[in-house]
C-alpha cells in the first residue's frame, strides 16, 4: 500500500508539475534557441494537447494490456522525452519532445489513480487519496515556482532535467512494488478512440489558439467546430455501442456527473487565475521568478498540510461536504484577490486571498480522487480516472482561454494599471465559475461507494451505484457495497 503510494504520488507529480513548469522560463528559452511567440506558446500548449486529448486512450490501453505493464511504458516516454526536451537543439525539437512528453503523461497519469486504488482497502482510501491528492496539486499549482527557481538559479534546462533521475529509479520500484491489474474485459474501442481524441484534439486546440490568433480567425473557427462535432459523434456512438471506451450510461450516476462538472468548473478558475496572478506578481509588483513563487506558497503549499487531513474527513463525513466547502472556500479566496488587486498592492493585503484559496483546493483534491473512483464499478475506473483527467485538462485550457479575453477586453499589458483592470474581472469570473463548481458538487449523494474488487456483473444501474447497495440478480451477488448508511 505505501509503495503504491509513493511511486504513483511521485510519477503523478511529474506529469502534473509538467503543465505549468515551462511558462517562467519562457525568456530563457527564447534567448538561447529563437523562436516567434507562438512557438513559444507551443512550448507550453503541445504539452497540454497531446495529454488531454490521449488520457482516455491510454486508460483504455492500461485496461486492455495491463495497468502496471502501461504504466511503465508512459513512464520510460515520459523520461526520455524529458531528456530529449532538455537536450533540444532548436525550438521545433523542443516543442515535439514536449509533445511526446504529453503522450507519455496520457498514459502513467490517469493509471496511478487506478493502482493505488487496488492497492488500498477502501477504508483507507480517502487518507491515501488525501496523501496523494496533496501531491498531485501542489505540482499543479508550484510549477511556476519550480520552473521559475530551476531557470533563475540554475538552467533552464534543469526543468527537464529533473525528470529523468526522478523516471530512472520509478521504473525499477514500480516492476517490483506494483500489482498487476486489467479491466474485465477489456478490449480497444477505436472509433470511440479516434472521435473522442479528435473531438478534444479540436476543442483544445481552438481555445490555446483563441486568445492569441482572435476567436473569428477561421482556423480557430474550424477547429472548435470540427470539435464540437467529433465530441458529438463519440457522445451518440457510445450511447449505442455495445462496449464503448466511456459509457454513457455512467453520467446517470449523480456522483459521476457531479464531480466531473465540479472538477471541469475548479481547473477553468484555478488555472486562468494563477496563469494571470504570476504575471501580475511579477510584470506589475515587480518580483522575480523565485520572488513571486514563494509568495504564492500559502497557495500551493497548503494542499501539503490540509488534503490529508481533508481525506480523512471524507472517509468520516462523505466527500461532497468536504469538496463543496473547498470549492466555495476557493471562490472566497479568488474573490478577495480580485478585490485587493491595486498597482501596488502590498502582500500583506493578498495573504489572507492567498491562504484561502491553498485551503480550498486542499479540500478540494482529496476527496475528489475519492468520489471519482468510487462512483464507478472497480473494471471500470480506469477509464473514469481517464474521463475526469482529461476534462481536468480541458478545463485548464478554457479556464485561461477564458480570462484572457475577459483580461483583454478590459485591460492589457501597456501599463500597471491597464493589467489591473483586466485582471480584475477576470479573477471575479473565475470565482464564480468556482462557485458553479461547488453547487455542481452539491448534487453527488450523500454517501456512495463502491468496494475493490472485480464485479461479477459487467454492469449495475445508475440508482445501485449511486446508493452502493447490496443487489443480486439471478442468485448472483453484485460488486457494490455501502460505505456507510445515513
Amino acid at each position: 500500500m505505501w509503495w503504491a503510494l509513493v511511486i504513483t504520488s511521485v510519477a503523478g507529480f511529474m506529469a502534473a508539475l509538467d503543465n505549468l513548469v515551462v511558462t517562467t522560463a519562457l525568456p530563457s528559452i527564447r534567448e538561447d534557441l529563437g523562436g516567434a511567440l507562438d512557438d513559444l506558446e507551443w512550448t507550453v500548449s503541445a504539452y497540454t494537447l497531446t495529454f488531454a486529448v490521449l488520457l482516455m486512450f491510454g486508460a483504455a490501453l492500461g485496461d486492455r494490456f495491463g495497468r502496471r505493464r502501461l504504466f511503465l511504458v508512459g513512464l520510460t516516454v515520459f523520461t526520455g522525452a524529458s531528456a530529449a526536451a532538455a537536450m533540444a537543439p532548436s525550438i521545433g525539437a523542443l516543442i515535439a519532445a514536449r509533445a511526446v512528453q504529453g503522450a507519455g503523461a496520457a498514459v502513467l497519469m490517469p493509471l496511478t489513480l487506478t493502482l493505488l486504488t487496488a492497492a488500498v482497502p477502501a477504508a483507507k482510501r480517502g487518507m491515501m487519496f488525501g496523501i496523494w491528492g496533496a501531491v498531485n496539486g501542489l505540482a499543479v499549482a508550484a510549477g511556476p515556482l519550480i520552473g521559475g527557481s530551476l531557470t533563475e538559479h540554475v538552467s533552464y534546462h534543469w526543468i527537464f532535467w529533473i525528470n529523468v533521475p526522478i523516471g530512472l529509479a520509478l521504473l525499477p520500484l514500480a516492476r517490483l512494488r506494483l500489482a498487476e491489474s486489467r479491466g474485465a474485459g477489456a478490449r480497444l474501442d477505436v472509433p470511440g478512440t479516434l472521435l473522442a481524441s479528435g473531438g478534444l484534439f479540436g476543442i483544445v486546440y481552438g481555445l490555446v489558439r483563441g486568445p492569441a490568433d482572435g476567436w473569428t480567425n477561421s482556423l480557430v473557427l474550424t477547429s472548435l467546430f470540427a470539435g464540437a462535432v467529433l465530441v458529438a459523434g463519440f457522445v451518440l456512438y457510445s450511447s449505442r455501442a455495445a462496449a464503448p471506451m466511456l459509457p454513457m450510461r455512467l453520467f446517470r450516476s449523480r456522483a459521476f456527473s457531479g464531480i466531473n462538472a465540479a472538477s471541469l468548473l475548479m481547473f477553468v478558475g484555478m488555472f486562468g487565475s494563477i496563469f494571470l496572478l504570476s504575471q501580475y506578481m511579477q510584470g506589475v509588483l515587480g518580483y522575480s521568478p523565485t520572488e513571486a513563487g514563494l509568495r504564492m506558497l500559502p497557495w500551493t503549499g497548503m494542499p501539503m498540510l490540509v488534503a490529508p487531513i481533508a481525506g480523512i474527513l471524507s472517509d468520516r463525513i462523505g466527500g461532497r461536504p468536504v469538496v463543496a466547502a473547498g470549492l466555495f472556500i476557493q471562490a472566497a479566496g479568488l474573490a478577495w484577490l480580485a478585490a485587493v488587486a491595486t498597482a501596488d498592492a502590498s502582500y500583506a493585503s493578498q495573504l489572507p486571498g492567498l491562504v484561502l484559496s491553498g485551503i480550498g483546493m486542499a479540500l478540494y483534491f482529496a476527496p475528489a480522487a475519492n468520489l471519482v473512483m468510487s462512483s464507478v464499478l472497480p473494471h471500470e475506473q480506469g477509464i473514469a480516472s481517464g474521463a475526469n483527467n482529461a476534462l481536468r485538462e480541458v478545463g485548464g485550457a478554457l479556464g485561461i482561454a477564458i480570462m484572457s479575453s475577459i483580461f483583454s477586453a478590459q485591460g492589457g499589458y501597456e501599463s500597471a494599471q491597464s493589467f489591473v483592470d483586466g485582471l480584475r474581472p477576470a479573477v471575479v469570473a473565475g470565482a464564480l465559475l468556482v462557485v458553479l463548481g461547488a453547487f455542481a458538487a452539491l448534487v453527488i449523494p450523500a454517501r456512495q461507494g463502491i468496494t475493490a474488487g472485480e464485479p461479477t456483473q459487467p454492469a449495475a444501474s445508475s440508482d445501485e451505484a449511486e446508493a452502493g447497495v447490496h443487489g443480486a440478480s439471478a442468485g448472483r451477488p453484485t460488486a457494490l457495497e455501502p460505505t456507510a448508511t445515513r
